[in-house]
């Protein structure tokens, strides 16, 4: 499986997409804080890691954006076909095997995919704490 999506860019506080929108054992790139991040998917648990491979530093897409996936289990580096766990970011074959991905922290809330430091933004949020949460 892979996903050629543009990488998009998201307002601090945005949802960077919703859980749909990252394909089940695929992927999705986007921009947190002017950073490439590669966003993976498996059921309804997301992961998030920066789009680098730790092997020279490169992107792990191909030229056109494509980030392959395979059997919702790895990801693939475009460039020396290493191959890195989704779960935790680990190569598991290749130049840079039992180097890590650097994860970038995420949350999922009604649905919806956030920074892991961001808060939603909502008429909730911007009213304050509610009782209940004090």
């Amino acid at each position: 499986m892979t996903s050629c999506c543009p990488a998009l860019e998201h307002a601090a506080g945005a949802a960077l997409c919703r859980i749909e929108d990252i394909p089940d054992g695929g992927s999705l790139s986007v921009q947190i804080d002017a950073q490439p991040v590669i966003l993976l998917r498996r059921g309804m648990t997301v992961w998030g890691y920066l789009n680098r491979c730790p092997h020279f530093s490169v992107t792990l897409d191909a030229a056109h954006g494509a980030v392959l996936t395979y059997e919702a289990q790895v990801l693939m580096c475009a460039h020396h076909s290493a191959l890195f766990r989704f779960e935790d970011g680990l190569c598991i074959e290749g130049p840079c095997q039992g180097a890590a991905l650097d994860p970038q922290p995420l949350r999922v809330a009604a649905g919806q995919v956030y920074a892991a430091d961001s808060k939603p933004r909502s008429a909730l949020a911007r009213l304050g704490p509610r009782s209940s949460d004090r």
